[in-house]
């Protein structure tokens, strides 16, 4: 009888252990975190991001269901306006990064995160924040995509990246809104000036198509980023810099994914025959969220048909 007695209550310390471990390593967690940005909009939790991140999968998931019996919509203005915004974000935050890090005297080696009230370190945090903000508005892409219908441009890839992006930068801003978080938003933003711009481009409409030939070289460029981005982590890890080493572990793991999703991409967009390819366009990386020759059809401007698949205006 003491026997069936003892196993349950050594059940129940063992259970009670492991939650208390866990209340002070979620304790612990909170303390180290960077007192600069808690105040900052959507620090104070992670509720706010994760919440943005399910609603995106959500429409993900019903947006296609209520567009089944819709018209696409025509956005050319919309895209336009909002892909060249993007690219005056990208530049921002590329410029504020570089300046920041260079008057702050970064190393491209290894660098810690100085969690002081420097102006160059407020500054670099401040860009960062920035860059994770960028990746939730960066959502837009796949809901414009869903809005006209090109349901084949929201891949896994497409969904995977969006996501993942905006959330785990939440956890970059949290804890180390600084030191060698600085050097992938920053080759990640510059990168992304280019795409945007290509995707601004796009949107003019097809006559434009002919001067966009460089389109797969924007998906090698990425490549070649994740590639730098494994190099310069292992460089950190090989020289030891203190920086949280899971962070780098898990960087090099998150980079080989993306390595491995985008070469698949490339085979099957610019290998494959082309005939194969009929009919389709290129999804992100490279997606161009813009207008090209395939939306000869009837379209919506403002939720109303308009004659011969073309809005009022154009």
């Amino acid at each position: 009888m003491g026997l069936m007695d003892s196993e349950p209550s050594s059940v129940l310390n063992a259970v009670s252990t492991a939650f208390n471990d866990t209340v002070e390593f979620y304790r612990w967690t909170w303390s180290i975190a960077d007192k600069r940005v808690e105040n900052w909009p959507l620090m104070q939790s992670p509720w706010p991001t994760l919440s943005i991140s399910t609603l995106y999968l959500l429409f993900v998931w019903l947006g296609p269901k209520w567009m089944k019996d819709r018209e696409p919509f025509q956005m050319r203005l919309v895209l336009i306006v909002y892909n060249f915004g993007m690219v005056l974000l990208n530049l921002f935050i590329f410029r504020e990064l570089f300046m920041g890090s260079y008057n702050a005297g970064y190393s491209y080696i290894c660098q810690t995160v100085d969690y002081s009230n420097n102006v160059n370190e407020v500054r670099i945090a401040a860009a960062l924040w920035w860059y994770f903000v960028s990746k939730g508005v960066e959502y837009l892409d796949t809901v414009f995509f869903i809005l006209r219908k090109k349901n084949n441009q929201v891949s896994f890839l497409h969904v995977y990246h969006h996501c993942t992006m905006f959330t785990l930068w939440w956890i970059g801003i949290k804890w180390v809104a600084g030191g060698q978080a600085f050097f992938g938003a920053q080759m990640n933003s510059f990168i992304h000036v280019i795409m945007y711009s290509y995707y601004g481009l796009t949107a003019f409409g097809p006559w434009i198509q002919k001067y966009l030939w460089w389109k797969r070289y924007l998906t090698m460029l990425q490549l070649v980023q994740f590639h730098v981005t494994i190099g310069h982590t292992a460089l950190s890890l090989y020289t030891d810099c203190p920086f949280p080493k899971w962070m780098h572990w898990a960087l090099i793991a998150y980079a080989i994914s993306f390595i491995f999703l985008f070469l698949n991409f490339y085979t099957r967009t610019y290998n494959e025959p082309k005939q194969s390819k009929a009919g389709k366009t290129a999804a992100n990386g490279i997606s161009a969220n813009g207008v090209n020759k395939s939306e000869k059809q009837l379209v919506l401007e403002n939720g109303k048909p308009q004659k011969n698949g073309k809005p009022k205006g154009e």
